[in-house]
């Protein structure tokens, strides 16, 4: 048991007081874990597009004042009564997706949208309707029931999966979402071993989606990208071509581009990028008859997607991927230990490093080509 059991911890976290605010870095007081709670200690954490998202003011549920963060590692510094899922000391990544193994949701098989806690996360508030983090005083919110950019955080006992100790946290921290929700988006959808794919847009989950895709054994894999510099990208995580829409002659779509180039489309096609027009241009590079599209992209707010429904009608699949299916709690241990086995790239990811101060450097780097993964040390 550590001294600080039971005790307010006093500690930094990147807080945004207002939508489009840079984050300001502030003395938190972080409230002990009450039952069903764990406090950790967060090392390390990833910069992901939604924090920006949210962060931008774009996020029509955003909340605020908010510690961001939703990528982290940390070690479990302290638990509430009645946790036996993690201990003191452990190794862990904080869940934004819950697994309650309990909720029909859990116990249907069928999905990993776990319904224990999204209500109270989505308010930014523990299940106790109040917050862990004061500032003089003043409430912050959570944020996706992770808040990882705080030197400590609390979580609901659901939302923490411990994991192999040997991992490196400063690595490992990226399957808290975005590498995570490629593989699962792909490894979890079967048949497309021996098929063709198209990835749309090559940022972390773009490049997981391939990465998966060569895991799988696709027999094609072709990246879209606007972006020239990443098709060096594409091809290192295994893309067999690289398309760059803005090069095809005027008035060519990508889709019909890409129909053409396949012999009547692909079996598989994912959307990365959270644009509703590029969603639109996955679905139509599909094949007639048996091509499945997989939305794993965020839109805007107020955003629509459309179609022909003959699209449809002639055996197209739209469907869409949150944490790419994956049930943390259950799920995570292994794919960590996948990572430690050299099945599943996760260092390759991490171009850009960051330290606690730099966190806002850190969303300049995000919106930069050149960066996959902004890792930020939180010490």
């Amino acid at each position: 048991m550590s001294d600080t059991t039971g005790k307010v911890i006093t500690c930094k976290a990147a807080v945004c007081w207002g939508a489009g605010e840079p984050l300001k870095i502030e003395d938190v007081e972080v409230a002990p874990p009450k039952a069903h709670e764990v406090r950790i200690h967060i090392l390390y954490t990833g910069i992901c597009h939604t924090d920006e998202y949210t962060r931008s003011g774009k996020d029509p549920e955003g909340l605020f004042p908010v510690i961001l963060g939703h990528e982290g590692g940390g070690i479990v510094e302290s638990v509430g009564e009645g946790v036996t899922s993690v201990k003191v000391g452990d190794h862990v990544i904080p869940l934004y997706t819950a697994e309650c193994r309990e909720c029909k949701f859990c116990k249907s098989g069928k999905t990993n949208l776990c319904s224990s806690v999204r209500a109270t996360q989505g308010q930014g508030l523990m299940t106790d309707k109040t917050s862990r983090f004061t500032v003089n005083g003043k409430p912050v919110h959570h944020f996706m029931g992770t808040s990882t950019f705080s030197q400590y955080t609390v979580v609901a006992d659901v939302s923490v999966v411990a994991v192999n100790p040997k991992a490196p946290l400063e690595k490992v921290c990226l399957l808290g979402c975005g590498i995570t929700t490629a593989w699962g988006a792909v490894v979890k959808q079967p048949g497309i071993a021996g098929s063709t794919v198209a990835v749309f847009g090559c940022g972390c989950i773009g490049l997981g989606v391939i990465n998966a895709s060569t895991l799988v054994k696709a027999s094609r894999i072709i990246a879209v990208d606007t972006n020239p510099a990443k098709e060096a990208w594409a091809k290192k995580f295994g893309a067999t071509d690289f398309i760059n829409p803005t090069t095809l002659p005027e008035g060519k779509r990508i889709q019909d581009y890409l129909v053409e180039i396949t012999d009547g489309g692909l079996d598989y096609t994912f959307d990365a990028t959270g644009n509703v027009h590029v969603m639109r241009a996955a679905l139509e590079a599909c094949h007639k008859g048996w091509g499945v599209s997989t939305v794993i992209g965020v839109a805007a707010a107020g955003q629509e997607i459309s179609t022909r429904p003959f699209q449809l009608v002639t055996g197209r699949t739209w469907r869409g991927s949150a944490f790419g299916g994956v049930k943390g709690r259950t799920e995570l241990p292994g794919l960590v230990d996948d990572y430690l086995a050299g099945k599943v790239r996760v260092d390759e990811y991490v171009t850009h490093h960051r330290k606690f101060a730099e966190i806002n450097e850190g969303f300049h780097d995000m919106h930069g080509g050149d960066c996959i993964r902004c890792v930020v040390d939180m010490s």
